[in-house]
């Protein structure tokens, strides 16, 4: 046969085909129309478990999401050394040790860590009240931190500028605005040069912070900064010109930034070795590192989507033995129309190619709806629960995809008995 005639064939062929399938899927949908409430109960088990399944993955995203955002606001590559409170008789004793945390201390580590890249204090001052001359914020914390600190915490300006290394040196009242702070000192207008009176000293406004919007105040135990209500100072005037309490520490926090995240775990130890010879082995400190806080969180994320997805594989499994047990019954209903419909020419994978088309037709169908359930769940989750939640296009896809398989998987059965079915005896089945 010439070339001509051979792609003739084939494009009639491939019509043929087309044709087969249209009347097969035709079949299919008008059969599954017959009994739509039987249909529609039998969807029931993968729309459930599809919205699991997306549920599940959102809740899984969005803490991801989260975590990752609170971790890169903490710093991958930080240590954090915090100042521990005792209360006041067992302070007496650890001040017999160690005089707390303190500058020398960077400095100390400074010596001997190579690594280090960068470093920054923190000390909250004790005030009575905050004014200017717009007006009042007693809630606000005032905080006095070095220069670099606005830099390792990731802090943006919204208008203005940060302090200097020159600010610093020379004891400069000047002062950093949170945004809440911002609100209730100066109200809709520029507090930039405006004045802020913490206690009895007068600061002069250079800055304003960007808020945050950290959606939790704190991350595997470890409290994280809203810079909303703080203002901030130069660290040199809060330790110089505001009186601490007897025995208290010079600062609260150092935050110490490596050169290489592979660094850091060594570089924790050492760091502990350092202030434990400074502190006199007084345990009046602790460290974290951010890193290590990620990690733990991802650890426990996957034990929270295996077990959450071993219940939705369940919901699913449950709700395929519903297709295969409704299929099954329907095959037996309708015996005698595939005993007919053998006696009027279709073959045995007709048949059959109608059963399995039913099934994943009502498993696709059922997966559609999980998917806008389970959205609706992740959105519910959200606002109610608080949680940050995140449908990505993988989990939709997925479970598109799993719907799928589980509606081929359970129709392959029924589709083959329906095959294999005897006309004659199909013709006498009643």
């Amino acid at each position: 046969m010439k070339l001509p005639g051979i792609i003739k064939t084939l494009r009639s062929s491939t019509r043929v085909r087309a044709v087969r399938y249209g009347t097969e899927m035709h079949l299919a949908f008008a059969s599954l129309r017959v009994h739509t409430l039987r249909t529609l109960l039998t969807m029931l088990g993968m729309i459930f478990g599809v919205g699991a399944v997306i549920a599940m993955l959102s809740i899984g995203a969005g803490a991801e999401k989260e975590s990752l955002a609170l971790i890169d606001r903490m710093g991958l590559r930080n240590i954090i050394i915090t100042d521990r409170e005792f209360k006041d008789e067992n302070l007496k004793k650890v001040r017999e040790e160690s005089l707390g945390l303190s500058l020398r201390d960077a400095e100390a580590i400074l010596a001997v860590l190579p690594e280090m890249e960068a470093y920054s204090a923190r000390k909250r001052v004790k005030t009575f009240q905050i004014f200017s001359f717009l007006g009042k914020c007693d809630e606000a914390s005032v905080l006095g931190v070095s220069p670099s600190h606005f830099r390792l915490e990731r802090y943006d300006l919204a208008e203005g500028s940060y302090f200097s290394e020159v600010d610093q040196r020379d004891f400069e009242q000047f002062c950093i605005l949170g945004s809440r702070a911002r609100q209730k000192l100066f109200g809709y207008h520029s507090p930039i040069g405006g004045q802020v009176k913490i206690d009895t000293l007068w600061f002069t406004v250079i800055g304003v912070l960007e808020d945050a919007n950290l959606s939790r105040s704190e991350f595997e135990g470890v409290k994280i900064q809203d810079v909303g209500d703080n203002i901030y100072i130069p660290l040199s005037t809060a330790l110089k010109k505001f009186e601490r309490k007897r025995m208290e520490s010079e600062l609260d926090e150092l935050v110490i930034r490596l050169k290489y995240a592979s660094t850091l775990k060594p570089g924790a130890v050492l760091i502990s070795q350092v202030l434990a010879a400074t502190h006199g082995k007084a345990e009046d400190f602790s460290i974290v590192v951010p890193r290590a806080l990620l990690e733990q969180n991802q650890q426990t994320q996957r034990i929270f989507n295996i077990v959450m997805g071993c219940i939705a594989g369940i919901s699913l499994l449950v709700g395929g033995i519903g297709i295969m047990n409704i299929m099954l019954a329907n095959m037996l209903e309708r015996t005698r129309e595939i005993g007919v419909r053998r006696a009027v020419g279709a073959r045995r994978r007709d048949v059959g190619m109608q059963f399995l088309l039913e099934a994943v037709i009502i498993s696709l169908l059922g997966g559609c709806m999980g998917i806008l359930f389970g959205y609706g769940v992740s959105r519910v989750v959200a606002i109610y629960a608080g949680w940050s939640t995140m449908v990505t296009g993988a989990s939709v896809a997925l479970a598109f995809g799993v719907s799928a398989a589980v509606g081929l998987a359970f129709g392959i059965l029924p589709a083959m008995r329906a095959s294999r079915l005897d006309p004659v005896e199909a013709l006498r089945f009643e």
